[in-house]
This record gives C-alpha cells, structure tokens and sequence, in this order.
C-alpha cells in the first residue's frame, strides 16, 4: 500500500505540472487569438488607444483559461500518460500489481482539486473581471448603447407585493423601455395589475411614463382603480420593488459576468421579477459539474493514453482521445442550446455531457484493466 501511495503521488506530481502547463499553453493561444480580433475591431477606431485593447484581453485571460480547463486536463493528460507509458514507468507498476485504480487515485484527485478551486476561487474572479471587460468594451469598441437601449421595446416584470397580501405580486407592463444617459431606466404606457396569492386583482395602476428610482418604481400621472370602480387619479405613485438599474442590466447582460456565490440569489430575484433565468441557471450548473469533468477528462485521458507502445497505433490511440475530448465539448454544447431554448432541464442540459463522458472513461479503464 505503501508503495501505491509513493507512485501515486509521483503520478500525480507529473501529472499536474504537465496539466498546468497545457492549460497555460492553450489559455495563451486563446488569448492572442482573441487580441489579435480585439485590434481588427479598434482598427476603425482611431480614437481607441491600443491600451484599451490590452487592457480587455487581459480581463478575458481567467475566463478564458476556466473555459479551456477541461481540454487543458485532457490534452495535459494525454501527454503525461503517454510519457509514463513510454518510459515504461506505468508497464512496471502495472506487473508489480499496482492497480491502475490506485495509482489514478492521486491524478483524479489532483484534477477535481483544479476544477474546485476554478470554480470557487478563479470562477468569482473570472466574473468580475470579465463584467469589467464587457463594460470597456461596451464603452469603447460598440456603437449602440446598453441591452435596454437596443431594445427599446417592451418590459414585462411580475415581482412580490406584500402591501394587501402577503404572498401578493405586481405585474408591471410597459410597451417602452430605455436607458437613459443618467443611467436611469425610464418606462412609458405603464399597466400595473396587483394580485393577491391567488391572482385575484386587488388594483390596477394605469401611467404615461415613470422610473426605476430608489427601491421603488415612481409612476408619474397614475390612475388607479380597483374592480367594480372608476379610475381615480392619485398622481405620482410609488410601487415597491427590490430591483435596481444594476440588477436589471445583469439579467440582459451575459451570466459569465456574475460570481457563482451571486447566481443562486440572482436567479431567485430574476424568477420573482418575470425574467428568464435558464442562461443562468445552466451557467450555476456548468460551474458545478466542472470539478466532477475535470476528474472525467483525467480518467479519459489515462483510458487512451496508457496502453503500451510497443502494441503501436500511438497516434491513432492519442487521437482517439483527442477526438473523444472534442466530441464530449459538442455534445455539451448542443445539449446548452437545447437548455436555452427550454427542451431540457438546466440540470440535464449541464450535467448529461459530463455524466456520459464519466461511462465513457470507467469503460475504457475497466476494458484496459481487467480485459
């Protein structure tokens, strides 16, 4: 057991430094990549300084390097497997009677450990600096103006109101929306209908324009009336709400700009304001499921890269697993899309892609293992 233990750690020792080093190594490519488009987008703004270019894709360098984690490990793996194998370190702990269980302990653990500090350390940062480049980018390389601004069409809110019930809502409906210059949103033609737990009306609130202003919404020239009544004229009313011009660009902007310590309450305020959380919610599961896939891609990378070489198809071996790595990325891709467009659970959608990849990796080491 001892002995075990000793190679394991010496496996994964290699294993980590010839991770780190693909990860580095891809993120870089990404990155240079992404600067050199940066600069095609600037060339037809003279007034954009170069260092703003540099400063954005410095600020995409830990989103990308999460993004490219996954192929990092399996491309890493790969290498340090097939190192192992050829130098017939692996063969010799193999005929000893070392379990390929045992001496995977310590290089699964290792890749797990890198997918939980991605999400629980990098992932914060990543979101924080990624929502600083989203805003310099916005600022200087993009004509239009906010997702309000570009929309400028309807807004449709539903969001708590405890003032006649306590379990009551508001739906908020307004055919105009902006963003004003005073980063204020302005609404125009407002319709207001407050319900009670059992969407009952208790009173509808007519507008020509109103503002999100200070936790609340500030409707100018209101009209309310209740059922059975006539309009009655109340001038500026103010409805309660737990929103704020932050907030509501967050649920048109990109949910990589969000911290996943943020994403749980987030997607509970966007639930109770109308919004659609499914971006986020399979965004919040991607970054769960990502220590469990990166633990898949380290077993997948030792089922296709620890057989030994004098059989030869190296290259084909290798490639196989290169090809299985790019083919676990599509499915999990397709299966996104098919969550953003609400035919799978976001749980499925981010979860089924990482739990096929895992069959895949114990099958092959079970078949390498015992036949």
């Amino acid at each position: 057991m001892v002995v075990s233990v000793t190679l394991s750690l010496y496996i994964a020792r290699q294993f980590v430094f010839s991770v780190l080093a693909m990860i580095a190594s891809l993120t870089g490519i990404v990155c240079l990549f992404d600067f050199i488009d940066l600069l095609r987008r600037v060339a037809t703004k003279p007034d954009v300084s170069t260092n703003v270019v540099t400063e954005i894709a410095a600020l995409h360098v830990p989103y990308f390097g999460i993004e490219i984690l996954p192929f990092g490990i399996l491309l890493g793996g790969i290498v340090c497997f097939w190192r192992l194998t050829r130098s017939s370190e692996l063969i010799v702990a193999r005929a000893a009677g070392i379990s390929a269980w045992q001496f995977l302990a310590g290089p699964l653990a290792c890749a797990m450990l890198i997918g939980t500090v991605a999400t629980g350390i990098i992932s914060p940062v990543s979101s924080s600096m990624y929502r600083r480049a989203e805003e310099l980018d916005q600022q200087y390389l993009r004509t239009g103006g906010g997702p309000l601004s570009l929309s400028s069409g309807s807004l449709w809110l539903r969001q708590s109101d405890t003032q006649y019930d306590p379990h009551g809502v508001a739906i908020l409906h307004a055919r105009g929306v902006q963003l004003g210059k005073d980063n204020v949103i302005r609404i125009k033609e407002i319709s207001v209908f407050r319900l009670d737990h059992n969407d009952k009306l208790m009173l509808r609130i007519e507008s020509p324009e109103g503002y999100l202003g200070n936790q609340n919404w500030v409707l100018e020239h209101a009209q309310t009336v209740r059922p059975y009544d006539v309009l009655r004229s109340v001038g500026q009313f103010n409805l309660p709400t737990d929103l704020t011009v932050g907030r509501v660009q967050e649920s048109f902007s990109s949910p990589e700009t969000l911290s996943i310590w943020a994403l749980p309450s987030f997607i509970k305020l966007l639930d109770r304001s109308g919004f659609s959380s499914i971006r986020h919610r399979i965004h919040f599961q991607s970054l769960l499921a990502l220590p469990m896939l990166a633990g898949t891609m380290a077993l997948v990378a030792a089922g296709f890269s620890m057989r030994p070489t004098r059989r030869g198809g190296v290259a084909q071996m290798i490639g196989s697993g290169v090809a299985a790595g790019f083919l676990l990325f599509t499915i999990s891709k397709v299966a996104e899309q098919f969550g953003n467009s609400g035919a799978l659970p976001p749980v499925l959608a981010a979860w089924a892609p990482t739990v096929a990849g895992l069959c895949l990796a114990i099958s092959l080491l079970l078949h390498l293992e015992d036949g």
